[in-house]
């Protein structure tokens, strides 16, 4: 089988790998769409992700859909669309039994996080616990499918908010995760949703989404005391501090932008003031099963998805992910019938 392989920091190329046979309890999947990542952009761009480094070939790639090849077990015919949980949880720990995505010792698809690395879904097949299998609807197609991950992740952190229902709520950043996150807000009942961004492009692609403000950081002011829920979405410093200030007293500030693991300038005196509740949002739980009922649901936040490419062009997928003026999410087409 062919499958996209990053070997360190702008070393990628498509190559022929032994196809796998599942065992036991794994699905083998033939694959359709791959999002790219801002991890993945790490893994090719830096040869790494953070700490994570790409220390043998790794084949990127966690938000995907495609269809069912070969499920030992019976259970599942071929052909039958899914998505895919990307992460196996490692060991419960006491004080977060509740919450395994936080649980020491797991793996993420298409993450160097783990020796051996986890490899992703950028391949024309797929292994998987047949656990982390989500059928899809039949009326979902596997283009929008492939955004069940990304969304989950902002739907994540709005439920750790304990929701947006009737709330004025802020997103920080238009990439990819800001827009899918506005989305869920809206979906989720909020009685004002406003997306801000540095960039034009991003912001024109939240108001397309239907969110009721955009602000321009670069020339705008963000009102302060403004919203009752704040979702940081970007993770640069100057970010956080706006949506520190722009949350009103004993506001909510979720942070789901990650943020280098090195200190930064970060001011914290709006946090003790307002007596703010500040989250941090880790990907997520099990929000994807809701993320593929809204996906099914609201056709319209496929729009997110501006650009769709072959896999023989990988590397320029990858630019164009880069480019946050010019895209917004950014799929690459695998190997569907």
């Amino acid at each position: 089988m062919r499958a996209i392989v990053i070997h360190g920091k702008e070393d990628l190329e498509l190559v022929e790998v032994p196809t796998p046979e599942p065992a036991a309890g794994q699905v083998r999947l033939r694959m359709a769409y791959a999002g790219i990542c801002g991890s993945d952009l790490h893994y090719y761009f830096d040869g790494a992700n953070g700490a994570f480094v790409v220390r043998e070939p790794l084949v990127p790639g966690h938000e995907v859909s495609g269809t069912v090849d070969l499920d030992p077990s019976g259970e599942l015919a071929p052909g039958t669309p899914v998505t895919v949980h990307p992460a196996t949880f490692g060991q419960v720990r006491p004080g977060v039994e509740d919450r395994p995505h936080l649980w020491p010792g797991g793996a993420y698809l298409g993450s160097a996080s783990t020796w051996p690395h986890t490899q992703g879904g950028m391949s024309e097949y797929l292994l998987v616990d047949r656990s982390t299998v989500r059928v899809l609807p039949a009326s979902l197609p596997l283009r929008r499918a492939a955004l069940a991950e990304p969304l989950a992740v902002g739907m994540h952190g709005i439920a750790l908010a304990g929701g947006v229902q009737g709330s004025r709520v802020l997103v920080t950043g238009a990439g990819p995760i800001g827009l899918l996150t506005a989305a869920a807000a809206l979906a989720g009942g909020a009685a004002e949703v406003t997306a801000t961004d540095v960039l034009p492009g991003p912001l024109e692609r939240a108001r397309a989404l239907g969110v009721h403000a955009t602000i321009d950081v670069s020339s705008e002011e963000v009102p302060a005391e403004a919203y009752d829920v704040v979702l940081e979405c970007s993770g640069v410093p100057a970010s956080i501090n706006t949506a520190f200030r722009a949350a009103r007293r004993a506001g909510i500030h979720v942070q789901l932008g990650m943020v280098p693991d090195e200190p930064k300038g970060l001011n914290l005196a709006p946090v003790i003031s307002k007596e703010l509740t500040v989250h941090g949002s880790f990907r997520f739980r099990d929000e994807i099963d809701a993320a593929v009922a809204l996906l099914d649901a609201q056709p319209g936040i496929e729009q997110v998805v501006t650009h769709e490419l072959p896999a023989d062009q990988a590397v320029e997928a990858f630019a164009v992910a880069r480019d946050s003026q010019a895209s917004g999410k950014v799929l690459v087409t695998l190997w569907q019938e």
